[in-house]
């Protein structure tokens, strides 16, 4: 989250308490502030999270009114039949993983300790926890999902995947070609966290025509990130460029070239697959070294075979459900 969303976040949860307070005083609920408690505590980041949160704590309050009024018709009011519900409440909340939903419903409960449960003091109650509740959903609903972010975020990710590709097809044939110390890794993983994480937030932000391919889409681009950093080792113990580097760095070049979210793969594995069936033919090297690297070059098209079908698999998935 950067900053400018952090400040809007702020403003919008400050706003939801100020109208929760407005409403209560305007409705002359008693403890009108304790509404705007309630939807401080109940904006999420998300409209899923939100909305999920309210529904949890709704469940919630209503045990906690049924707890509240057996201690305090049982017990009596005042504090000691409050710490028996507080015991009792927070005990059912951690089983239930209501853990949300202890401080906001226990701040309303309060309010019985030097009054009584009867029907017009529950219903104040419940007014305050329906308007700070339905205030905190009001300030989210104009969340949406962020096309333009994903789309901007999808597009670095693939085109750092296609520079590492690019870069690896220079130094399978050069040796002496700088490796950047796998600080391009880094950066790629970087990239790829903040992708999910902006992914994840737009598919929390969908309550109708719900869409998981982007969430999909970087899954599988982090599936081919660790198949991507395995070729980048096995490139890392050869020595030598054997007769055969040439081809493979080619067809590196080529994969790099043609990377982009809309390249099905078919074609590229269509072309792998020739390659290696070219290089089981020819002729076997003679001497050890030459053996030896040209075993790790089959092995890393072996490799780019599973980063590949990785694609592939995705494409055909998606075809499907569509």
């Amino acid at each position: 989250m950067n900053i400018n969303q952090k400040y809007v976040n702020a403003l919008k949860i400050a706003f939801a308490a100020i109208l929760s307070i407005v409403c209560a005083n305007y409705l002359q609920l008693d403890y009108p502030v304790s509404a705007g408690v309630v939807a401080i505590l109940s904006v999420a980041p998300t409209k899923k999270e939100t909305i999920a949160t309210a529904s949890q704590r709704l469940i919630a309050f209503i045990v906690a009114l049924v707890i509240a009024f057996l201690c305090f018709e049982i017990v009596g009011y005042g504090y000691l039949s409050f710490y028996i519900y507080l015991l009792l409440f927070i005990v059912v909340c951690q089983h239930f993983q209501w853990k949300s939903a202890m401080a906001v419903d226990s701040v309303l409960i309060s309010h019985f300790i030097h009054s009584s449960m009867n029907t017009q003091n529950i219903g104040n109650e419940i007014l305050l926890f329906l308007i700070g509740i339905s205030l905190a959903m009001f300030v989210n609903a104009h969340l949406h999902k962020d096309d333009a972010y994903i789309t901007k975020m999808k597009e670095e990710t693939d085109q750092q995947m296609k520079e590492i590709l690019h870069r690896m097809s220079l130094r399978i044939v050069d040796k002496q070609f700088p490796s950047n110390g796998g600080q391009c890794f880094h950066d790629l993983e970087y990239s790829l966290r903040i992708a999910k994480n902006i992914a994840e937030t737009n598919y929390m932000n969908q309550l109708s025509n719900v869409d998981r391919k982007d969430n999909e889409y970087l899954e599988m681009r982090e599936k081919q990130f660790h198949v991507l950093y395995a070729m980048h080792q096995r490139i890392d113990t050869m020595h030598s460029a054997p007769i055969t580097a040439k081809q493979v760095s080619d067809l590196l070049e080529e994969v790099a070239q043609s990377f982009h979210q809309d390249n099905t793969g078919e074609l590229l594995l269509e072309k792998l697959y020739l390659l290696m069936d070219d290089l089981k033919s020819s002729p076997l090297p003679e001497e050890r070294m030459e053996f030896e690297e040209r075993a790790k070059l089959f092995v890393l098209l072996k490799e780019v075979e599973t980063f590949i079908l990785l694609k592939v698999e995705f494409v055909a998935t998606n075809s499907i459900q569509s």
